[in-house]
């Protein structure tokens, strides 16, 4: 059975192979990360420059998210590989030493001339708009907008890696994980203490609520690739339905000749190692990818109208 191959996100318009030659040779550096956080870095970069599009942000704005998105990890280079890849939750001294992946990102690209007006990806993606964030715990005037989108691309797809999302299927549940972090904290607040801060949550609901149509655009681009893979199904379905058809007239057929006319014809529609004593369990086989697909689409296009309904704050 051919393999169905559906990529998580859809392509991005922009991309790094667009870049200035040197600006490329020193995002070369990133090739030494591991494969994981690479991964992740360059899912970030294609989220947030999808996000800036639907913004309608202009060309450079756009072009400077992308690639400090892409580039919002390079920190985690200096990181200790028994802190970085450590199984299980961190102690407390261990995630306070994983917390300075920011500042050695921004240290390496203060360093560098082309990646030092991107800085801006690696130093403040963990900070948070109610001043509970890291590494200066800053408050959302003090973060750049860069940042702040930067952080809901990043948050998004740490939780679709963590929870290993392979399709959209209950998707919005992420969604909804994300909202509760645009929320402010849910305390009662004395008036004459209430500060501006106090009445945000650690992320921006305006990035956000955009990125609720990049996930829409994701879906859609999956529902996509499952209809074609039906397709491919579909295919083989019908063509082992013929066999099926040449295998029952050849039973029935009267002389040898056509007999052997039909188990001819079954042999030129047989494929990889199907034979007349497998077919039909490939066939029910096939069948029941089908019925699993086509589910999944309905689930889908059903995971589309949550998304629509959800609210942000």
């Amino acid at each position: 059975m051919e393999k169905e191959t559906v990529d998580f996100y859809s392509p991005s318009n922009l991309n790094l192979k667009d870049l200035d030659s040197n600006l490329k040779a020193s995002l070369t550096v990133m090739n030494k990360l591991d494969n994981f956080t690479l991964k992740h870095s360059e899912n970030v970069s294609n989220l947030v420059t999808r996000i800036c599009e639907y913004m309608k942000c202009n060309n450079k704005f756009t072009l400077h998210c992308m690639v400090a998105g892409y580039i919002h990890d390079l920190g985690k280079l200096f990181i200790p590989k028994e802190i970085l890849f450590k199984d299980g939750p961190l102690t407390n001294e261990e995630f306070e030493i994983m917390k300075k992946h920011t500042t050695y990102g921004y240290e390496y690209c203060m360093k560098d001339i082309y990646l030092k007006e991107f800085s801006d990806g690696p130093l403040y993606h963990h900070e948070s708009l109610n001043g509970t964030g890291y590494p200066q715990q800053l408050q959302k005037k003090d973060i750049p907008y860069s940042a702040q989108i930067i952080t809901v691309a990043d948050e998004y797809d740490a939780l679709v890696t963590k929870r290993h999302y392979k399709t959209h299927v209950h998707i919005s549940e992420v969604l909804k994980d994300l909202i509760k972090n645009a929320e402010p904290p849910k305390t009662v607040i004395a008036l004459d203490t209430l500060k501006q801060n106090e009445q945000l949550g650690k992320i921006n609901s305006k990035p956000l609520k955009i990125l609720f149509n990049v996930v829409i655009d994701d879906i859609l681009y999956e529902i996509s690739c499952v209809i074609n893979y039906t397709k491919y199904l579909k295919s083989q379905i019908k063509r082992l339905d013929t066999i099926d058809r040449y295998y029952k007239k050849s039973q029935k057929a009267k002389n040898e000749s056509t007999k052997q006319y039909y188990i001819a014809g079954m042999k030129l529609l047989f494929q990889n190692s199907e034979t007349a004593e497998n077919y039909l369990q490939i066939q029910k086989e096939y069948k029941l990818a089908l019925e699993i697909r086509e589910q999944r689409i309905k689930d889908l296009y059903n995971e589309i109208k949550i998304i629509k309904k959800l609210k942000v704050y």
